[in-house]
């Protein structure tokens, strides 16, 4: 788990910013930034660098190796405080507060603003660089590529594709976006996942995924990643997030990926719900949501 750098933002100056903006600079170039390099990329003096990069890497935001040179990179925590701080620049954000969620792929805190808002950091590249190269569509043509480029990615994608649905389909509000970071409308209700349906609300919730689906095709995304953990229910009805690997309806894998969704989410209504959900035809299904004309799960029952 990456720790939330935020407690550390009071304690850091100007100067330790463009440190870390110099380095982030220099790891576009390289993993690792040879020392003599940094007061060019950061406009600091190698006084004010070797400084700096003391109060920096005890903060673990930066990360030193001694290879054929000494080098420095950013942590996910440098590169945290770099987006925080734009956040805070452009007042976005008044502060961070407690987390909402951490997983494999992202972190998700509170913060303070002038509604209700939620942080989500990108953590694609952190734990399995490798793996999430070759799954994700944005850096299958890359070669090489960075964690900082890969969770960039990830947010940029996620932040388009939720300006694109809202507010026809039941996303969270885009707000801003910086890096691999985006603060976004913070929605309140159950994870699908640890819902409890009554029999009544079974396929109807199913129904409501499946709508939000069909109006998100018709805006021109396929979500890619359906499942019980993607979606939250309420007292108002569904939301679904998640949206980083969505791809636009004309990419050549977006019917095949549109069924795997439906498969998804149909398959896990049939594992907690199998009375009321049984066999569903999800082809002919993903056939309705991509020509706008699914009505109700029903339809398709074997």
């Amino acid at each position: 788990m990456v720790e939330n750098v935020a407690s550390e933002m009071a304690e850091l100056e100007p100067e330790d910013f463009y440190l870390l903006s110099g380095v982030e600079q220099g790891m576009r170039f390289s993993e690792w930034v040879a020392r003599e390099k940094l007061p060019d990329f950061a406009d600091l003096t190698p006084e004010e660098v070797e400084y700096r990069l003391d109060r920096c890497e005890r903060r673990g935001l930066v990360e030193r190796k001694t290879i054929q040179y000494e080098g420095f990179k950013l942590t996910f925590e440098g590169y945290d405080a770099l987006a925080l701080h734009t956040f805070a620049e452009r007042e976005t954000i008044q502060g961070v507060g407690a987390p909402l969620g951490v997983g494999k792929e992202s972190d998700v805190y509170e913060v303070q603003s002038y509604k209700p808002l939620a942080l989500k950091y990108h953590r694609e590249g952190y734990t399995d660089f490798r793996e999430v190269n070759r799954e994700r569509e944005y850096t299958a043509d890359k070669e090489h590529v960075s964690w900082m480029y890969t969770a960039r990615k990830a947010a940029e994608r996620e932040y388009d594709a939720l300006e694109t649905l809202y507010p026809d389909v039941s996303v969270p509000q885009p707000i801003d976006q910086n890096r691999h970071a985006l603060i976004m409308e913070r929605i309140d209700g159950v994870e699908l996942a640890r819902a409890k349906l009554e029999d009544t609300q079974v396929v109807a919730v199913l129904d409501l995924i499946l709508a939000e689906m069909a109006t998100a095709f018709a805006a021109g995304y396929v979500h890619a990643d359906m499942s019980e953990y993607n979606v939250f229910v309420n007292s108002e009805g569904v939301t679904v997030f998640d949206w980083p690997q969505a791809v636009p309806t004309d990419h050549e894998n977006a019917h095949e990926l549109l069924v795997r969704d439906a498969e998804n989410l149909v398959g896990y209504f049939q594992r907690k719900y199998p009375h009321h959900v049984e066999g569903v035809d999800t082809d002919a299904l993903a056939d309705a949501i991509a020509d706008d004309e699914f009505g109700s799960v029903t339809a398709f029952f074997d």
